[in-house]
């Protein structure tokens, strides 16, 4: 397979699991479980320093509204599907097409996009026919859909692929960083990881290699970018972390890793997980089925097919009884028991749940 179809055919498989995810309400009356997605691009769910706070989506007979804090829909179900808010604006899909709304449930830009992602940097990538472009919150299309891919803007600069290599634009479209690597990520803390051959190093925003390609590593792990400072290696089956001069801090020794946030790191070890600290120390013993990252102090942990939180020490806050439990962002966390979806706090105290 060619690169271009890779890129591609992984960019599909991002949309549909996202769709899954915003679907999972009705979803869960047919099916037991889902995967969680994985934040590859703009398409996927917004991390916590993005979105928008005091509105949460939820669903009812089949349409998506949205809620505040303590319950109250404010944003009536009425959307094929809908996303979080970011700077602003939440995506939507109606009849087949892409649009945004305003955080008072207006229509901000009509949908008429075949495909359109989440604002970054103010500009929200999307697609017409087979190209991407970008557009400002006005719906006005900025940067013309020329791309045959194209990533999401962070930092001031964006991904794109321009005949079969990457490189970078600005937000006036003009190229920045010329396209010859042979894949390319957003930049995460003023770092982009880019892959040249089979080997991953990192630029700055001038282009320069200040990390040298010499990492293996399947992208689509979601390891690549940097968080609280850290980024995942691979050593033929195990993995460990390096630091933005590219130095390894944490051995590779561990069967599976994920990000790190608040200081944590959920990693796995003999089909089993638990957390370590930046400095390598296993803070919580790997002791559960399936894990989330920490989230306001919090985390969702699986054991015998049930979801519960701990805190950063291991203590159950919330007991084992959810089907499926999502990461806290502003208090409430989305959880899902007997086909149906709830916002609980951390007291585990249900403000909303679905009726339908």
């Amino acid at each position: 397979m060619t690169q271009r179809g890779f890129g591609f055919n992984l960019l599909m498989i991002a949309i549909a699991l996202l769709i899954v995810l915003v679907g999972y309400g009705s979803h869960l009356r047919s099916q037991a479980a889902i995967p969680t997605p994985v934040e590859r691009s703009s398409s996927t769910p917004a991390s916590p320093e993005r979105r928008s706070s005091g509105l949460f989506r939820i669903v009812q007979n089949g349409k998506y509204g949205f809620m505040d804090r303590t319950g109250k829909v404010v944003i009536q179900p009425q959307f094929d599907l809908a996303w979080s808010f970011v700077e602003g604006r939440a995506q939507i899909k109606q009849d087949d097409q892409y649009g945004f709304i305003d955080e008072t449930g207006k229509p901000a830009i009509p949908p008429t996009f075949r495909l359109a992602f989440t604002f970054s940097d103010g500009l929200a990538l999307i697609v017409i026919g087979t190209q991407y472009g970008y557009i400002d919150k006005t719906g006005t299309v900025v940067i013309p859909t020329q791309y045959d891919e194209a990533l999401a803007f962070k930092d001031g600069l964006a991904p794109v692929k321009i005949g079969d290599r990457w490189g970078f634009i600005d937000k006036t479209g003009k190229r920045v960083i010329q396209p010859q690597f042979d894949y390319a990520l957003s930049f995460s803390e003023e770092l982009a990881a880019v892959q040249m051959g089979d080997k991953r190093g990192y630029i700055d925003k001038t282009g320069k290699l200040v990390i040298q390609p010499q990492f293996e590593g399947d992208w689509i792990s979601g390891m690549w970018s940097f968080s609280d400072g850290l980024a995942g290696i691979q050593r033929g089956e195990t993995w460990g972390y390096i630091d933005n001069t590219g130095t390894v801090v944490i051995q590779p020794q561990f069967d599976e890793i994920r990000e790190f946030y608040e200081g944590l790191a959920p990693v796995s070890l003999n089909d089993k997980w638990g957390y370590i600290n930046k400095t390598g120390e296993t803070v919580i013993s790997p002791q559960f089925d399936s894990v989330n990252r920490f989230s306001e102090g919090l985390a969702a942990v699986k054991v015998n097919d049930q979801y519960g939180y701990i805190d950063t020490t291991g203590s159950v806050i919330i007991p084992h009884q959810f089907d499926l439990a999502l990461n806290f962002t502003d208090g409430l966390a989305l959880v899902y028991k007997g086909g149906k979806a709830s916002y609980i706090d951390k007291t585990g105290t249900h403000i909303w749940t679905q009726t339908d």
